[in-house]
């Protein structure tokens, strides 16, 4: 089977896995946590990197850290993985449902014009400071922060919402679980990875992702204060480890050493494996664009991406029932491709909550494929792939 994103693990994992055995150091305390935490700082260029269990608890601990409580709302993008979703939820808070543009990431402009047309500010005094609070008019509730996805590896357009955010004091929380790697090379952010511009960010190493720890996440901050209260939280909130004294509800989201020793020989090879998947992309270009059919969709030319996954674009009006029979005829060839997430505002859970001009995100579902894209991935592998689809678009 060829697999749409398989790991590779071809530097130092065995050494730094075998020490942590050796050592007996394979829990939440340990080097290779800080180490890793301070590596993963150095290369995307925040001031703090607080190790998490996984990307979901990241982004649950980081819309907590940002002031998100029971009944705020949160504007999120509908075409993504459903964890940024997931940690609104577990905020006791509300999503609302945002449109996405050509690169599959949450539409800023679709937003702004929310932000400015559905939306009104008010001053309230807290603990002394006017703070300004922007309120939903069609519910009367705070929106307290927008979560920007980087989807597939691709950088959004994140420069304009920078400063109407700090205006209407809502938090931009970046979840970058998809693009580390990921670099702006244009504007007021070039040379920026991708979530390091908002408030906080968040990153991802399950197993499907270009790096990996088997499961685990990182926030980043540029705040010493968040990060210390990070640190608290994902770490049972402990104020005297002791006599195990609490004084507030914590978490147990820390990162294990012997996950965190894999994520440190992992993120030793991730420029090695950005490189190939580069080519891989190309590649899948040159040989699928001269179907009429079909394209590979593009990446923001703003920014240097990942390639963390590689879009099949089908020019064709699909129904999912020969969406299916596409991913079929692939499984049935060992190949394994995938629709893109079911869009998470007619998901069971969200299908009452608000959305605001959803055209793209309806339009596109039915004719997006992902292709296999491991770095490793072998150009008998890719030639055999694109043949497949060539004889698929015959019949």
């Amino acid at each position: 089977m060829i697999s749409l994103h398989k790991p590779s693990f071809v530097g130092n994992e065995r050494k730094y896995i075998k020490n942590c055995l050796d050592q007996g150091w394979v829990s939440s305390a340990g080097k290779y946590v800080n180490i890793f935490e301070k590596k993963i700082a150095k290369y995307t260029g925040v001031k703090h990197a607080i190790a998490c269990i996984n990307g979901t608890s990241a982004l649950q601990i980081s819309l907590k850290l940002v002031g998100v409580k029971k009944d705020d709302e949160v504007i999120v993008p509908s075409m993504t993985f459903i964890a940024p979703v997931n940690a609104i939820d577990y905020n006791n808070a509300k999503p609302i449902f945002m449109d996405c543009d050509e690169f599959y990431n949450i539409d800023v402009d679709k937003t702004i014009d929310f932000l400015n047309k559905e939306t009104h500010t008010v001053k309230q005094k807290v603990n002394g400071k006017d703070l300004t609070f922007t309120i939903n008019k069609k519910t009367g509730n705070h929106i307290k922060a927008i979560i920007i996805v980087h989807v597939f590896g691709n950088a959004a357009r994140i420069s304009r919402l920078v400063n109407l955010c700090k205006k209407k004091n809502i938090a931009l929380v970046e979840d970058a679980a998809e693009s580390i790697g990921t670099f702006y090379k244009l504007g007021r952010y070039k040379k920026k990875h991708t979530g390091t511009i908002g408030k906080i960010g968040c990153l991802s190493f399950n197993g499907n992702k270009i790096i990996t720890t088997g499961g685990g996440g990182m926030i980043l901050t540029n705040s010493s204060k968040i990060a210390k209260k990070a640190k608290y939280l994902t770490n049972q909130a402990k104020d005297d480890s002791i006599y195990s004294v609490h004084n507030e509800v914590g978490y147990n989201f820390r990162l294990p050493n012997i996950l965190a020793a894999l994520g440190l020989a992992q993120l030793e090879s991730l420029s090695k494996y950005i490189k190939k998947k580069k080519i891989i992309h190309e590649r899948y270009k040159k040989k699928i664009n001269k179907n009429k059919y079909l394209s590979i969709s593009n990446t923001p030319h703003y920014a240097s991406c990942n390639y963390w996954l590689n879009i099949l674009e089908i020019k064709k009006n699909l129904t999912k029932k020969k969406l299916l029979k596409i991913i079929k005829y692939f499984l049935k060839n060992k190949i394994e491709v995938r629709p893109l997430w079911h869009p998470n505002h007619l998901q069971k859970k969200f299908q009452n909550c608000q959305t605001y001009k959803l055209n793209n995100v309806n339009k596109i579902y039915d004719n997006r494929l992902c292709l296999p894209s491991s770095s490793q991935l072998t150009t008998r592998q890719q030639d055999l792939i694109c043949k497949k689809l060539e004889i698929f678009f015959k019949k």
